[in-house]
């Protein structure tokens, strides 16, 4: 198709410099049409707009996302983990826990499996010039099961209780040098503010359902959320039994379409194989998240469907920098090399992954330069290194890990693997109780153990994986990795605003990482849900969440 400069330029007028410049680099060549609507969706671009832009550019229609509606009435079971603690907004970190929560309680935005940010209970947001203040527009009319209205200062308090430190909030990683309590603002009941430490191009995201504490609750809310469950969402609470379950119906006062589903019911487990007898022997419907290994029966069951996302989620091999043979950097490329990636992704995962290149930057992520070179197994300069460093006979070491998914078979292999430098690593594989402790420094295997392996979810941008586990100051950093420069390039690329600059920083980024390799990223695996056959409408995202409001039985 031809452009229509007519149309543009009429789009272009009001427009700020910054979403001229994203059309310029559509209409140009310079970014694809996938680029430009995940970044237009950031910027706060209506989805519809985005549209029009596109066919203007030449690009025709976008494809349709609608799907035919199902069959009202339906009850929906799901098989889950067990919620490890107590079910509160503000410390709920496990993904049984998340996804009971959000049945209940919703987000100002809702990242999709497609990266693109879609409104929720903010209908629009937008940035200042630099970035240093994001204004949302909240939707009217929401009320809370509990019966009253929605507005800014519901959003203030939501938000301040994961900004405090005082609260122990799991969402500090995200929140951490970005928000302080007391900088999100009201403007008006239906206007909010929020004013960032420092520029901030990818900031919604933080306060999207890719931050998955940042559901909006009541002012009130002062603990004790399992005996109100009270949220905005399509579904309210029917009963809750800690350990056992949950139920939830529809709700008849919700501000959008009303669920199809009548009733959801979630059962957990404390394993993933009773999930999969249940399943395939008729008891539940879905399985929220299914490993790839545990689950190979399912994933050929013809009478089983499997929803496969494309996701950044990962598990980080870190090496201590500042102690011990790892300090060296030689020493932990040498590690690096000895991976198989290839193997890693079409063995171990059954093709569900993506190579790994030793930086956060997946292959999802549209910021990644993938003009840098692919990290592959090269075990003859791996023990060139290891001579350069003077450890040409190898070492002793420890590798601690958490027993979750395939990480202890992820282990095994690294294990197998380094032999051939040299290296022989003694596997410590602790429950996720033992290797996570206090989640503190000196008080966690985690972040204590000189090597480990550690799950990360998935998460719609990479700031958190650039903050938290590699910056300096890092809350999560468990490879103790210092490095100014590292440090300035991470704040160059979060602060930016532009997809171009994102790229730019990103490459230096990725770049500088394959030199220092202070943790591994050997693969990037995709998030599975299993279905019965004749469930539809059923909506996973990476992040452990299910949207069943559309969700239908045949």
């Amino acid at each position: 198709m031809s452009k229509n400069y007519r149309i543009l330029d009429l789009i272009r007028r009001g427009r700020t410099p910054l979403e001229n410049h994203l059309i310029d680099g559509l209409i140009d060549g310079r970014i694809s049409r996938r680029e430009f609507v995940r970044h237009g969706s950031l910027l706060g671009l209506s989805l519809p707009l985005l549209g029009r832009i596109g066919m203007a550019a030449g690009f025709g229609a976008a494809p349709s996302l609608a799907r035919a509606a199902g069959a009202a009435g339906a009850t929906i079971r799901v098989g889950s983990s067990v919620p490890a603690a107590a079910i509160d907004p503000v410390t709920i970190a496990d993904a049984g826990g998340l996804l009971v929560m959000q049945q209940v309680a919703e987000f100002l935005c809702v990242d999709g499996p497609d990266l693109v940010l879609k409104p929720a209970l903010a209908e629009s947001w937008k940035p200042n010039a630099d970035g240093t203040v994001w204004t949302f527009t909240l939707r009217k009319g929401v009320k809370f099961h509990s019966g009253g209205e929605m507005k800014a200062e519901d959003v203030v308090a939501s938000i301040d209780r994961l900004a405090d430190p005082a609260n122990s909030s799991n969402a500090l990683s995200v929140f951490s040098g970005i928000l302080q309590k007391g900088n999100t603002k009201k403007v008006d009941d239906y206007t909010v503010e929020f004013h960032l430490d420092a520029p901030n191009g990818n900031f919604p995201y933080m306060v999207s359902s890719d931050n998955y504490n940042a559901v909006i609750i009541p002012a009130s809310y002062k603990g004790g959320y399992e005996q109100s469950f009270d949220g905005t969402g399509p579904f309210k609470l029917e009963k809750y039994t800690p350990k056992v379950g949950a139920s939830f119906v529809r709700n008849d006062d919700y501000w959008g379409d009303k669920a199809l589903p009548d009733r959801t019911e979630f059962t957990f487990f404390t394993d993933i194989q009773p999930q999969i007898l249940a399943l395939q022997g008729g008891q539940i419907d879905i399985i929220n998240q299914m490993p790839v290994l545990a689950g190979v029966a399912v994933l050929n069951d013809p009478n089983v469907d499997v929803i496969s996302l494309k996701s950044s989620a990962h598990q980080q091999l870190h090496m201590h920098c500042d102690e011990g043979p790892t300090k060296d950097a030689r020493v932990r490329r040498a590690i690096a090399l000895c991976l198989d990636r290839e193997k890693l992704a079409a063995g171990l995962m059954k093709g569900r992954a993506a190579l790994g290149n030793d930086s956060p930057f997946a292959a999802v992520y549209p910021s990644t330069d993938t003009s840098v070179p692919q990290r592959k197994q090269d075990i003859a300069q791996a023990k060139q290194l290891m001579e350069a460093a003077g450890v040409a006979q190898g070492f002793k070491m420890t590798l601690t890990t958490e027993r979750y998914l395939e990480i202890p078979e992820y282990a095994q292999l690294i294990q197998n693997w380094v032999k051939e430098i040299g290296i022989e690593l003694e596997l410590n594989i602790l429950d996720q109780g033992a290797y996570y402790g206090d989640a503190v420094f000196g008080k966690s295997n985690w972040l204590d153990s000189a090597m480990g392996i550690t799950d990360y979810g998935h998460r719609g941008v990479p700031n958190v994986y650039l903050a938290a586990p590699l910056k300096s100051d890092g809350t999560w950093n468990a490879a103790h990795f210092k490095n100014k420069d590292y440090d300035q390039m991470a704040a160059s690329y979060i602060g930016a605003l532009d997809l171009e600059a994102q790229k730019a920083t990103a490459g230096k980024i990725q770049k500088l990482l394959l030199e220092e390799t202070p943790v591994v990223f050997g693969y990037f695996y995709d998030y599975l849900t299993a279905t019965a056959k004749g469930v539809a409408g059923v909506q996973p995202t990476a992040m452990s969440q299910l949207f069943l409001e559309k969700a239908s039985k045949a």
